[in-house]
């Protein structure tokens, strides 16, 4: 274990090391907020089109880097859930290209199971959040969050960062890092705002469980339901609701998400056209 782990382990001493952590992230955020627009741009994936490209990052991700699922010869990774979903990415403004994707997988029946009711129920232990005790069309999935390389630091890089949300130095403006490692946190805003505008009111995901420790620095409370499996990696099963969600974001944090929220509301609205 090393130092700082054994100092967010030790209590008292941990909550104020947390706390400390928070803060920071909170002021960051105040300043992330401002260039966000300025150089990241949420999309919602209101056409076929843009669908593609999701599934060419999925592909980039999970087939080619993590070996997660077989490569396929068109360069598109698709599954039976994704004629159940809202699709979302981040375009990087000044080169045009798209920097990242997530889902939100829906259910409109019985016949409509969540990836985490089909593959990973068991894993559940929480009862009291199954998503079986909910009416189907108020029940969602966050899934296939999918950052490019690119955009992401490797482990041979100077300075150390997770594998996904902290990015590259060579290619970019210092002004761009800052806001580029807010990647993931805005893929996660941008889920919670396609919830909020379709009336979603129960949202899982499976993550794993050191992502959800750092969104709690930033104020989206995950809830475990069970303990880690073995996933596409070592994964729990985690709840949120909307409310919970804009209850706990920091101060900070939700001026990133007004931007978001606005941004993506203003095209789900076209999406509901289509």
């Amino acid at each position: 274990m090393n130092w700082n782990k054994r100092l967010l382990d030790t209590p008292v001493i941990g909550d104020i090391t947390q706390k400390i952590a928070s803060a920071k992230a909170n002021r960051e955020a105040h300043s992330i907020s401002d260039h966000f627009t300025q150089f990241l741009q949420p999309c919602v994936a209101i056409n076929q089109i843009l669908k593609e490209e999701a599934f060419k990052i999925r592909h980039n991700v999970y087939c080619e880097e993590l070996a997660f699922e077989d490569v396929r010869d068109n360069g598109q990774e698709v599954d039976e859930f994704d004629q159940q979903s809202i699709f979302s990415l981040i375009k990087h403004k000044p080169s045009g290209t798209f920097t990242s994707c997530v889902r939100l997988v829906t259910s409109s029946g019985p016949d409509e199971l969540l990836p985490i009711e089909k593959y990973c129920m068991s894993s559940i232990t929480n009862k009291d959040l199954s998503p079986e005790l909910f009416d189907r069309d108020e029940i969602a999935e966050i899934s296939r969050l999918a950052v490019k390389s690119d955009f992401r630091r490797r482990k041979a890089d100077k300075y150390k960062g997770s594998s996904t949300g902290v990015i590259s130095e060579v290619s970019y403006s210092e002004t761009e890092l800052r806001c580029f490692p807010f990647i993931a946190v805005g893929l996660y805003m941008t889920a919670a705002t396609m919830c909020i505008n379709t009336g979603i009111r129960h949202v899982y995901v499976m993550m794993e469980p050191r992502l959800a420790r750092s969104m709690k620095f930033i104020g989206i409370n995950f809830q475990q339901l069970g303990d880690p499996i073995d996933y596409h990696g070592i994964r729990a099963p985690y709840y949120i609701s909307p409310e919970i969600f804009m209850k706990n974001l920091s101060p900070g944090y939700k001026s990133l998400f007004s931007t978001i929220e606005k941004d993506i509301g203003s095209q789900l609205s076209q999406f509901k056209l289509v």
